[in-house]
C-alpha cells in the first residue's frame, strides 16, 4: 500500500493566473494555477469546487473543497525562456515536439467557509511509498469524510461504509491532500521524465513548487505553515523543509512525522544485506516485542502496561542486547544462548530460531514466524492484522495481510466520493500507486555537499539543518507500536540522533499509539492523533488567542 522501497527548491515559482483569497475564507471561484506560465505546456491546470460541512469536537464546520491540478517543472526549467525555433536545424529538448518534462500534481484542498485566511494554519499533507498517492490520509485520517474498516481484521468487499469524520483537522487548520507527480489524477510527460520527478530530491523539488504555487494561488503566503508526511512522506519532509527555509526563505511552524523513516540503514526489511550494521535489529525488537504481546506469543504471564513493557524491551535491546550483536563472532557460546533466551521471551520466536538466524531476525522473517504454527502470517504495516500464508515453506512473508485487508476499501471509497462529491475525474483514472523502483534514484545532495552523496539514504542532516537554520521550528514525531515497516522506536532513535545542539531537542515531541504504520486505522487511535496534532497545531500557530 505505502509500502516504503529499499528501498530543493532554488528558485521562486510564481503561480500562474494566480487569485487572490477573499478576506473573509477561500476564493469563491479559483482558477487552475501553474507554477510558472509556459505558452506551451504539457498539461493544462484543472480544478473543480464543492462545498460540504463537518461535525468535529461538536462544532459545525461549513468548508469548500477544491479539486485540481497545478503543474510543475523539474529544477533548472526557465519560467521566462521563449520557445525554441521548431524547424530541423534548430530542434532541441524546447521544441514543441521535443518538449521538456512537466508534472500536473493533483490535490484536494479544504477551506473553512468565513474564516479570514490570515487567521487560519494551512497543513500540506501526503503519504510516501515512493509511488503513493495520498488517498490514506485523505480518507482514513484528515479529510471531512472517512471510510469505515475493521480494526484489525479483513474488510468485507463493497459496499463499503463512508462517514462524516469527527477527527478531521479542520477545527485547527485548512487542509491540502497532494499526490505526488505520477500518482492519483497526476501524471508526468516529456523528455525524461521519471528522472525529472522520480527520485529523492526531484520529489522534492517538484513538492516545493506544488506548495509555492498553492501558497500563491490562494494568497496563503502569511498563513500559519505545516508539512505532515507520513512513511516515505517523512523523508520528503526533511529535505523540503530544509530546502523550502534555506533556498527560498519559507519558515513553517512545524513539521509532523508519521511512521518515520529518516535513515534507510535502520529498515527492518533486510537488514541482513548490510552486515556489519546492526542498529535495524536493535530498533525492530520493540515492535516485535508489541506485536507477540498482541497476539499473545510471549512467554509467560502478558504484561497488561504494554508501554511499560515496551520500555524494559528499549533497555534491552540498546544494552545487552546491541553489545551481542557488536561482539559479532567473538560472542561466547553462553552468551549468546542468554541473549537468545531473552529475545524469544520478549518476542515469542523459538530459541532454536533465534539462534540459527545469528540473533538477527529481520521483518519479513518475523511476520513469516511469529504465527506460522497456525498457517498465519503477521501484517507488516499493522502487525495487529493477520492472514493465511501464502507458501507455508517460505522464508519471510509473501504478503502484507493489513494492505489486503484494507486497500479496496480506502481506494473504492474514494473513487466514488471524488467523483460523487467532489465532482472531479469522472472520465479520469485514479492512481493509488505506481511502480517507481526501477526508475526512483535514492542519491541525494545533503545539506552543505557539493553533489549527491553515494550509499543509502540518510536525511537526517537535512532536518537537522532545517531545525538549525530556524530554531523555532517544531517536529512532532508519531507512531504506532505494530509498525513493522516503520518501527515506532527507530523514529525515536533517530532523533535522539540528530546532530543538532542539545537546546533543539526539547523543540521535538514524542507521541506513540496502539495501532500501526496507518496509526489512523484504528479508531481510539484516531481519535489520540487528531487531538495531538489539533493541540500541536494550536500551541505553535502563533495566533493571538
Amino acid at each position: 500500500m505505502k509500502t516504503i522501497i529499499l528501498l530543493a527548491a532554488s528558485a521562486l515559482v510564481c503561480a500562474g493566473p494566480a487569485v487572490a483569497a477573499e478576506a473573509s475564507g477561500p476564493p469563491q471561484a479559483p482558477k487552475p494555477a501553474t507554477a510558472g506560465a509556459p505558452s506551451a505546456g504539457l498539461f493544462t491546470p484543472e480544478s473543480a469546487t464543492s462545498e460540504g460541512s463537518v461535525s468535529v469536537g461538536g462544532q459545525r464546520i461549513d468548508y469548500q473543497a477544491v479539486a485540481g491540478t497545478i503543474v510543475v517543472h523539474p529544477k533548472g526549467w526557465d519560467d521566462a525562456a521563449a520557445p525554441a525555433p521548431a524547424d530541423d536545424a534548430k530542434k532541441d529538448a524546447d521544441a514543441p515536439d521535443n518538449p521538456k518534462a512537466e508534472a500536473s500534481m493533483f490535490y484536494v484542498a479544504y477551506f473553512k467557509k468565513g474564516a479570514p485566511s490570515a487567521d487560519r494554519p494551512i497543513t500540506f499533507l501526503y503519504n510516501g511509498g515512493p509511488g503513493s498517492s495520498t488517498v490514506w490520509l485523505h480518507m482514513g485520517a484528515f479529510g471531512p469524510r472517512r471510510v469505515v474498516t475493521r480494526n484489525d481484521t479483513h474488510t468485507p468487499a463493497a459496499p463499503y461504509g463512508l462517514v462524516d469524520n469527527a477527527y478531521s483537522l479542520l477545527d485547527v487548520s485548512d487542509v491540502v491532500f497532494v499526490d505526488a507527480p505520477g500518482t492519483g489524477f497526476g501524471r508526468i510527460a516529456g523528455k525524461d521524465k521519471e528522472k525529472a520527478f522520480w527520485g529523492v530530491d526531484a520529489d522534492a523539488y517538484a513538492f516545493g513548487q506544488f506548495v509555492q504555487g498553492f501558497l500563491s494561488q490562494y494568497a496563503r503566503w502569511n498563513s500559519p505553515k505545516y508539512l505532515f508526511g507520513e512513511s516515505y512522506g517523512t523523508p520528503r519532509s526533511a529535505v523540503l523543509v530544509n530546502a523550502l527555509e534555506t533556498d527560498q526563505n519559507i519558515d513553517f511552524n512545524g513539521v509532523i512525522l508519521l511512521s518515520q523513516i529518516l535513515n534507510f540503514d535502520l529498515s527492518a526489511d533486510q537488514p541482513e544485506l548490510n552486515p556489519g550494521s546492526d542498529e535495524a535489529y536493535v530498533t525492530a525488537l520493540p515492535t516485535y516485542a508489541a506485536t507477540a504481546w498482541y497476539h499473545n506469543r510471549l512467554q509467560g504471564q502478558r504484561p497488561a502496561d504494554l508501554p511499560a513493557f515496551l520500555r524494559e524491551v528499549e533497555q534491552f535491546a540498546t544494552s545487552d542486547y546491541a553489545t551481542a550483536l557488536q561482539a559479532g563472532s567473538s560472542l561466547d557460546q553462553a552468551r549468546r544462548q542468554a541473549i537468545a533466551e531473552r529475545v524469544s521471551q520478549y518476542t515469542g520466536l523459538p530459541v532454536a530460531y533465534v539462534l540459527k538466524a545469528n540473533l538477527r531476525v529481520e521483518g519479513g522473517e518475523f511476520e513469516k514466524t511469529l504465527q506460522d504454527p497456525d498457517g498465519l502470517t503477521t501484517g507488516r504495516l499493522d502487525s495487529r492484522f493477520s492472514g493465511p500464508s501464502m507458501d507455508p515453506l517460505s522464508k519471510e512473508a509473501d504478503y502484507d495481510p493489513q494492505s489486503a485487508a484494507i486497500g479496496s476499501a480506502y481506494v473504492s471509497a474514494f473513487n466514488d466520493y471524488v467523483r460523487r462529491t467532489l465532482n472531479y475525474g469522472k472520465d479520469k483514472t485514479y492512481k493509488s500507486e505506481i511502480d517507481v523502483g526501477k526508475d526512483w534514484r535514492f542519491d541525494h545532495q545533503p545539506p552543505g555537499a557539493s553533489q549527491a552523496v553515494p550509499g543509502i539514504l540518510n536525511v537526517m542532516p537535512d532536518l537537522a539543518s532545517a531545525m538549525k537554520y530556524d530554531p523555532d521550528l517544531k517536529v512532532m514525531v508519531n507512531g504506532g507500536y505494530f509498525d513493522l515497516a516503520t518501527p515506532y522506536y527507530e523514529g525515536w532513535y533517530e532523533m535522539h540522533h540528530l546532530p543538532i545542539p542539545a537546546s533543539l531537542q526539547g523543540n521535538i515531541e514524542y507521541h506513540y499509539y496502539q495501532s500501526g504504520h496507518m496509526v489512523y486505522a484504528n479508531e481510539v487511535s484516531l481519535k489520540e492523533l487528531h487531538d495531538n496534532v489539533a493541540d500541536f497545531i494550536r500551541r505553535t500557530d502563533n495566533l493571538p488567542r
